[in-house]
This record gives structure tokens, sequence and C-alpha cells, in this order.
């Protein structure tokens, strides 16, 4: 029987409801389906855009090695460029040969538990068991941290520059790499005790991990070569030994300085909102560290001195490294004041109370600023950071970071300096670590490579004079 008229009346006013109820749920279905999606192409996109960036920055580290090279040719002599050059060179290509096959697993391997708090046992070659952070692939973040390794490695060759054996050099290049850098690396940046820590130690870029690391070891390096000849008189007072290219060694700072917004923001590990305050920081400290090292050599010397003040630059950079996302601007301002002060007093002492020969103040500006920068993140961190660091002691925060700080400064200075001068020492001993005094004087670009560094007509050199004749019979023999 057919529905009667009231029915058929309920049915009519019933259907648009049920239109629109259905529209509705379909709305509901498309938008939770699009936003899916949405949502997943986002996120591909983060983990492209994080994987670009850190790979970008790698290449921006590499890149200071050319810094590096420029830096410490343009602040030694002529008659050794080439011989610099390589240096810097080989640094990269040994480094990452080493780091690839066994340094990288001794940084990141394994469990972090046991004796893998202190160095690590898997993923040689990056094979299995290869770690990596975040959203990064295993690639991209090996290549970053490679190019840190080679940086810790190359800060060493402005120290023994000038009378060094190549071949001795080569060796140290290959175990810096292998064994000195990734047990430092292990214990921080690689889950290990010192991280593990209840305030956990913190060096955000390497102002201790990398560049103390290459200071310390720079020290004794240096010191195990002895100086060059016409470096001291004899009684001990330093001669100056003028650079042969200030604008080698400036272009080399500028170098350094854009590779550092690689090195700095980089570290962040992914591109996200924090990378512009960490490039602030950086620039804020290394700016003001050039600033005051030129006015402090100004007035104690009437001049504002142009090497002296591209250290300072670099000072500042290697300060702030460790503490570029834990400090205000204000406090990278004051840090980089600090270390223009450390590295004009700093270079003075190696050379005058040390007697060491540091052509290029590797040790100030690496070594002490470094270890400072390590210091002022206990000083000056802005708040606690669940996990990362706690809020400095000049902030009300306690002396919580700054004991963990010393504690990681001490272990990185014991462990570097007891293995750099045991390297050292089997070095000389076996294919010997200086050259001749002849070698020296004559430089090596032709003796130890077979090529000068500049071609007839670029470039001259005039040999240092001995001091109370000392080296006369080998300047006899550079003359003849």
């Amino acid at each position: 029987m057919p529905p009667s008229t009231p029915v058929r009346r309920r049915r009519r006013r019933l259907a648009p409801k049920l239109m629109v109820g259905f529209g509705v749920a379909a709305t509901a279905l498309a938008t939770w389906s699009g936003t899916a999606g949405a949502q997943d192409a986002s996120e591909a996109v983060q983990v492209n855009l994080d994987n670009v960036w850190i790979l970008v920055c790698a290449v921006l580290v590499i890149f200071m090695q050319a810094g590096f090279a420029l830096v410490e040719a343009g602040m030694t002599g002529a008659k050794s460029v080439a011989n610099i050059m390589m240096k810097n060179l080989i640094d990269f290509c040994a480094g990452a040969v080493a780091f690839l096959a066994v340094g990288y697993a001794i940084a990141f391997g394994g469990s972090t538990e046991g004796m893998g708090k202190f160095i690590g046992a898997d993923g040689f070659f990056l094979g299995d068991g290869a770690f990596t952070y975040g959203n990064l692939t295993v690639p991209v973040f090996f290549m970053f941290q490679v190019a840190f390794a080679a940086t810790a490695a190359t800060i060493v060759s402005g120290a023994m520059a000038e009378r060094t054996k190549f071949k001795a050099y080569l060796c140290y290049s290959f175990v810096i790499s292998l064994i000195i850098y990734p047990v430092v690396v292990r214990w921080v940046w690689g889950g290990g005790w010192l991280l593990q820590m209840s305030t956990p130690y913190h060096d955000f870029a390497g102002s201790g991990i990398v560049h103390m690391v290459g200071g310390v070891t720079a020290f004794w390096g240096a010191k195990a070569l002895g100086p060059r000849i016409g470096k001291f008189g004899a009684d001990g007072t330093p001669r100056a030994m003028p650079a042969h290219s200030v604008p080698y060694a400036i272009l080399g700072c500028f170098i350094l300085l854009v590779g550092w917004y690689g090195f700095n923001p980089g570290s962040e590990l992914a591109a996200d909102a924090a990378i512009g305050g960490i490039a602030v920081t950086t620039t804020a400290a290394g700016a003001m560290a050039a600033l005051v090292a030129m006015a402090v050599v100004w007035i104690r010397s009437g001049r504002p001195d142009v090497g002296m003040t591209g250290n300072g630059l670099l000072a500042g950079l290697v300060a702030i490294t460790a503490g570029c996302a834990a400090v205000t601007p204000q406090a990278a301002l004051i840090i980089g004041a600090c270390a223009g002060v450390i590295v004009v007093l700093g270079v003075e002492f190696v050379e005058k109370v040390l007697k060491v020969d540091d052509p290029v103040g590797a040790v100030a500006v690496h070594g002490m600023c470094g270890f400072f920068g390590v210091a002022a993140v206990g000083l000056f961190a802005r708040n606690d950071a669940e996990g990362f660091w706690k809020q400095g002691l000049l902030y009300g925060g306690g002396p919580d970071q700054l004991i963990s700080q010393l504690i990681g400064l001490a272990a990185i200075l014991v462990w570097t300096s007891v293995m750099a001068i045991i390297c050292f020492a089997i070095i000389k001993a076996t294919v010997g670590l200086r050259v001749t005094e002849a070698e020296e004087l004559q430089g090596l670009d032709i003796l130890e490579h077979g090529t000068a560094g500049y071609g007839e007509g670029f470039g001259t050199f005039v040999p240092h004079a001995p001091i109370h004749g000392h080296g006369a019979e080998a300047i006899a023999m550079a003359e003849s």
C-alpha cells in the first residue's frame, strides 16, 4: 500500500536534511584527508630542508680549510707557502679517510653504556649501525661531522709552520682524525660520559671539542719541533718574523668568518627558527673581539696591528662557538671583548713566557679562547634548557653548569695533551719531525715538494739571519 500523504510530507521534509548531513560528512572526511596529506607533505619538506641546510653548512665548514690555508700562508714566509697549502689540503684528505674508516664509529657508534661512555665501536666505513641524528640521513650527518674533524686537524698546521717534515705532518693528520678528536666527540656529541652528567657539559659547536683540541695539539707540536731559526735571541728574547702577505691573512679571516655561519648555525642540525639567533651571537662576539684586540694593541704599541685584529676576529668566533645558542647578544659582546684581550695577552705569553714559537697564534686563538668559551657557558647561559644546559652563574643559576664545564675542560686538556705528546714523540723517533737547518733556511717548497710556491718574479724572500752564528753553516750552504 502506498504511503499516506502525511508520511510523504515528512519524507519530503527529511530529504534536504539528509542531503545536508551527507554533505557535511563528506566535507569533513575530505578535510581530514587533506589535512593528513598536507601534514605528511609538510614533514617531508622539513626532512628535505634539514638535509639540504646541513649539507650546505658542511660545505661552508669545509671551505674554511681555504681560510686557514690563507691565514697560515700569509702570516709566514714566502719560501714555504706551497708547503702550507699542501698541509691544509692533506689535513682534509687524510682526515676524511681516517674519519670515514674509523673515527666516525669511535665518535658515534654503538651503545653509550659501560665503555661506550668513553669510546664507540660500531658503524665503521658508515656500515651497519652507523649513527645519525634527527631528520638527517647518515651521509649528510657524516659530511657535517667530517668537516669538523678536518678543522680540528688543520689548526695545528700554522703552529708547526716552516720547519716540519711533510711526511711527519701526514702521519699526524691521520692520527688526530683517527683517534684523538673522535674520542672527545664521543664524550659529548656522541652521548658519552660528559653528556650523561647530572648537569651535562655543554659545547654547542665545539669551542672545546674542536678548537681547544686543535689548540692544545698545536702547542705540543710546536714545542716538540722547537722554534724557527732566528726566532729567539741568545737571551731568549723573541724576534718578530714578519708575515709575507697580510692580504692573504685577512682574506683568510673573511673566509673563516663566512664558514663560521655553517659551523655555528649548522650545529643546530636542523633548519629551524633557532639558527638566526645563533648567527647573531656569532657575529656579535667575532666583531667585538676584533675591535677590542685592535684597541689593546693600538694602546700598547701605538698602531692598530692588522694581523692581530684578524686574530681577534677569530678569537671571538672561537669563544662564542660553545655558547652561541645559550647566551644573549649582550653576553656575546662581553664574551667577544674578553676573547679580544685573551688573544693579545695569550700570544705574548706563549712567546715570551713559554718560549714556544707559534707563527700564527693558533695556541692563543684556538686553545686559550676555546677554553674560555667553554667556561663562559657556565657564566653566561641565559636560562635553563632541559637536557642541554643550566642557567649560568652570572644569571643567578648557581655553579652547577660552570663546574660541569670545568670538568669537561680538564678531561679534554689531559686526553689531548697525553695523546699529542705520545704522537709527536713516536713520529720524531721514527720518520723524524723537523727538517734540517739548511732546508728550513732555503724553504720547504722546492726541497719538500719539488716546486716553488710562486713563479719567477712573484714573491721573494730573504732568509732570516741567525743569532750569534747559529746556523751559519746552513746559511753558507743556502747561499752557495
